[in-house]
């Protein structure tokens, strides 16, 4: 009598994709290879793989749950052969964390993303390089004989919350595949104008020699020993509007003097000599910003007459011993507002010296001056903050014009919304497993901050590689409405994975079947196009 069949149906989904191009890259081996084998049944490279594939499954769960969270998913298929599960516990990752960070988070991660980009052949010649600030909650450790580990303080909190301590994220992200190539984790109160050369630097000293790259950054970069430490680098940064040449620029240069350089955008170039370097500086106007900021001044602009009426109102009320005290009075008043201004008159207050009906011959006698006055628009200051509007600076220390002009100035400028700053949108989405972290040891924290960035990295890989197929094939998938696109998001493509498991049939603890259930065309499609190493992990042949 045989014996009766087990079945058995294990959740992929979407994590198939993750794994494929983790393997793709050779993403356990690199990392493997830079933390070096220990013995232990699961290597620091797959324990990572594990998290990855934990924070690009966008289901919140804690590190300390990952074994339950992968007691349902193909292991072997997705990680490697003979893993299971229960390996994963709580003192597998805390290990391979500690193992991370003795060899250096920067170093591995840095590693992981030059294999990443030799496998795809990616080549780059601007790098945006920027930071945001993760909030943490709870009770950190302090990391005792550890100069190198970062501190959990508070500092400038970009996500509004100053109240809760942070950490600084530091990235430097490629402009052509928006793919992160560097991460540093630094103490929650660095700052941007020390923080960003340091890293530049670390970065140029890893790169091969004669690869000529121009460092794009905001204008907390622009600073006169920051631009002198980057000696050579090429670099594309935003003028602060701090300067006074700047500001002079900004006010005196009418768009009838500049150049149209795209939709909604002209400006004028200029040579200009700042710390002790000859630069180009571009005066740009965008007409987007004009209005968005024109917008903003006006909500000012109401909201300063109303506070200037209620002031107003009790200057006038005063009694003043002198004329010339309400002057100065009159002064004061108008050096508060920028947009308001009184042009007052100052009246005597008269009375008689004795009380009761004066007789013909007293005279009344003045006992103090009070103000009056219309308060009006201050046309002059109006028209100056109206100049500057929608404008700003771009300086470059490349000088040749030819290479890189104006109008390329601009957009790869503009580029850094759309690659370093969209990756910082995707780490601190709510659905992303260490959005608020809370491991104890902040030398943990900045391993898996590092993993956080594997996760991005691996994401905005696969988007590329399928938006880059459709488009070489002349093919599309339908979005979120069901019309046809050849620049679907990754986020888009996991959610139509949703509901894909592996059957799996025994018989005598043998496997007899193992099949992928519940693949529609549109799945086969981008299996198709992104490759082998991910078609395995669904057990389609190539």
């Amino acid at each position: 009598m045989n014996p009766e069949k087990r079945y058995e149906t294990q959740r992929i989904d979407h994590l198939g994709i993750v794994a494929g191009i983790s393997h793709e890259i050779g993403l356990v081996e690199q990392i493997d290879q830079k933390v070096g084998k220990v013995g232990r049944k699961v290597s620091c490279g797959q324990a990572v793989l594990a998290m990855v594939l934990n924070a690009l499954g966008f289901s919140s769960r804690a590190l300390y749950l990952m074994s339950d969270y992968l007691r349902n998913k193909p292991v072997d298929l997705l990680i490697g052969p003979e893993m299971a599960a229960e390996d994963f516990n709580d003192d597998t990752l805390g290990r391979s964390l500690d193992d991370l960070y003795i060899s250096g988070v920067t170093e591995v991660f840095a590693s992981a993303a030059a294999r990443a980009l030799q496998v795809y052949r990616i080549e780059h010649q601007f790098m945006h390089v920027d930071s945001s600030s993760f909030h943490l909650h709870g009770q950190y450790e302090e990391s005792e004989a550890d100069t190198e580990a970062i501190t959990i303080e508070r500092g400038y909190s970009r996500d509004h919350r100053p109240d809760l301590k942070q950490i600084v994220v530091q990235l430097i992200t490629s402009q052509q595949a928006a793919l992160p190539v560097w991460l540093e984790v630094l103490s929650g109160n660095s700052s941007d104008k020390k923080s960003f050369i340091p890293t530049v630097q670390a970065y140029c000293q890893q790169m091969a020699e004669g690869q000529a790259l121009y460092f794009v950054m905001d204008s907390a970069g622009y600073a006169e020993d920051n631009l002198k430490n980057l000696g050579g680098t090429l670099w594309l940064m935003r003028v602060p509007e701090t300067l006074a040449d700047a500001k002079r620029l900004v006010k005196e240069t009418e768009c009838d003097a500049m150049t149209k350089l795209g939709s909604g955008y002209c400006g004028k170039e200029v040579s200009h000599y700042y710390g002790g370097i000859e630069q180009r500086w571009l005066i740009v106007f965008s007409e987007a910003a004009y209005q968005r900021e024109l917008q903003t001044m006006e909500r000012k602009q109401t909201r300063e007459r109303t506070a200037a009426k209620k002031q107003w109102r009790k200057v006038c009320q005063q009694i003043f011993n002198c004329q010339a005290d309400a002057e100065t009075a009159c002064t004061q008043f108008n050096k508060r507002w920028k947009y308001h201004k009184v042009t007052a008159q100052i009246t005597p207050i008269t009375q008689y010296a004795r009380r009761g009906r004066p007789a013909a011959e007293d005279q009344p006698e003045v006992v103090g001056y009070n103000l009056k006055g219309e308060l009006r628009v201050n046309e002059t200051g109006l028209d100056e903050t109206k100049r500057s509007l929608g404008k700003f600076i771009i300086a470059t220390n490349d000088l040749d014009a030819v290479r890189l002009p104006a109008n390329a100035m601009l957009a790869h400028y503009t580029a850094q919304g759309v690659t370093v700053e969209r990756g910082f949108r995707f780490l601190k989405d709510p659905l992303f497993f260490a959005h608020s972290l809370f491991l104890k040891k902040p030398e943990r924290i900045m391993a898996l901050v590092m993993i956080m960035g594997l996760a991005l990295l691996i994401y905005a890989l696969a988007e590329r590689k399928l938006r880059q197929a459709l488009e070489h094939n002349n093919g599309t998938v339908p979005n979120q409405k069901g019309l046809p696109t050849q620049n679907p998001t990754m986020r888009w493509i996991f959610q139509t994975f949703e509901g894909i498991d592996v059957l799996s049939v025994w018989q005598n603890e043998q496997l007899l079947i193992r099949q992928v259930l519940n693949l529609r065309p549109v799945h086969q499609q981008v299996l198709h196009m992104l490759g082998p190493p991910v078609k395995k992990c669904y057990l389609i042949d190539s």
